[in-house]
């Protein structure tokens, strides 16, 4: 049994900052790339940052030099600073891992339950 859980998220003003957290939980070997998601109300979920195991990192345009993806191996965490916050960015924030729970296992995907950012104007 894997779990990732979201924590972090909730209400801010426009030009604010929120981190997100992500930590991961249960029969883990290794996890490799991890990245955080959104879904906006009536939209579909949209890619916001990608982080390798060696901590390389991706950035959608819409939030690069906003925000930082971060993770500590050690914890099975993940991070996301989000700064200078826009109501564009209010949504369901999910964490997705890719990991194995052995060492002859197979890659497996795995999604938190999301947590809830809103930012007002």
């Amino acid at each position: 049994q894997v779990q990732l859980v979201e924590s972090g998220g909730g209400l801010v003003q426009a030009g604010g900052s929120l981190r997100l957290s992500c930590a991961a939980s249960g029969s883990i070997f290794s996890i490799n790339d991890m990245g955080w998601y959104r879904q906006a109300p009536g939209k579909q979920r949209e890619l916001v940052a990608t982080i390798t195991r060696g901590s390389s990192t991706y950035y959608s345009d819409s939030v690069k030099g906003r925000f930082t993806i971060s993770r500590d191996n050690a914890k099975n965490t993940m991070y996301l600073q989000m700064n200078i916050l826009k109501p564009e960015d209010t949504g369901v924030y999910y964490c997705n891992a890719i990991l194995t729970r052995a060492t002859t296992d197979a890659l497996r995907n795995y999604w938190g339950q999301g947590t809830q950012v809103t930012v007002s104007p």
